[in-house]
């Protein structure tokens, strides 16, 4: 759960508006060169394309625990990999990488980096919720379903609050279903001009979005 942040937290980011100010003037100035982005982003993805679906899903299982944020994967899956796997293939591919992502990040935090990832995510403001056998399924649907942390922190107070692995899996797989098949439809139909899977995928992220705020107003946000 999120708690109260610290007040350091709660000052202007100056170096992340600094940082978001040169990239938005480098993107302005090679704008105005005439640089194609266009061509620039079909050759990125024919390039990951080149590499191949494993290496791919793989990455999707292992780099969103270490930051690299999970959507960057589910909007491009269908574009990169549906001509050669089918979109079905493509979501099966995505939600087997997304279940080992959160078996590792579980296991993570279990192991020898768990003081470090302690302090991480106490650094950023939230605490690491007290967990017992009756509250372990409460709890993870709080973590999961409440705005706020990225989707590896929450993985990570998870872990760290002994929520167990049964049900950290389970409301976890449950709870990024929809999201990740939404943003695979959602990424596929931009990319490909198809304004009918666009509809589609905006359509379950809708519907997940208000199933969501139900669950949440049910479970989570009832008083205790």
């Amino acid at each position: 759960m999120q708690s109260e942040a610290p007040p350091a937290a709660r000052k202007i980011p100056l170096v992340k508006l600094g940082i978001f100010a040169v990239l938005a003037a480098a993107v302005a100035y090679f704008a105005l060169r005439g640089l194609d982005y266009r061509s620039l982003g079909e050759k990125g993805l024919a390039f990951i394309r080149g590499m191949g679906p494993w290496t791919f899903f793989t990455a999707t299982a292992l780099l969103p625990a270490f930051g690299a944020p999970l959507s960057v994967f589910t909007i491009t899956a269908g574009e990169l990999f549906a001509p050669q796997m089918t979109m079905a293939g493509v979501i099966v591919a995505a939600l087997a990488a997304i279940s080992v992502n959160l078996a590792f990040t579980y296991w993570l935090a279990h192991n020898a980096v768990k003081p470090i990832l302690s302090r991480i995510i106490r650094r950023y403001g939230y605490s690491i919720p007290t967990v017992t056998r009756e509250n372990a399924l409460s709890v993870a649907l709080a973590i999961r379903l409440t705005p706020g942390p990225p989707f590896a922190m929450q993985s990570y107070m998870l872990g760290l609050s002994g929520v167990p692995f049964r049900t950290y899996m389970a409301v976890s797989f449950i709870c990024i279903l929809p999201w990740a098949v939404g943003a695979i439809v959602l990424g596929t139909g931009i990319f490909s001009g198809n304004f009918k899977l666009v509809f589609k995928g905006v359509g379950v992220i809708v519907a997940a979005t208000v199933i969501v705020h139900l669950i949440r107003k049910r479970y989570v946000n009832r008083p205790r």
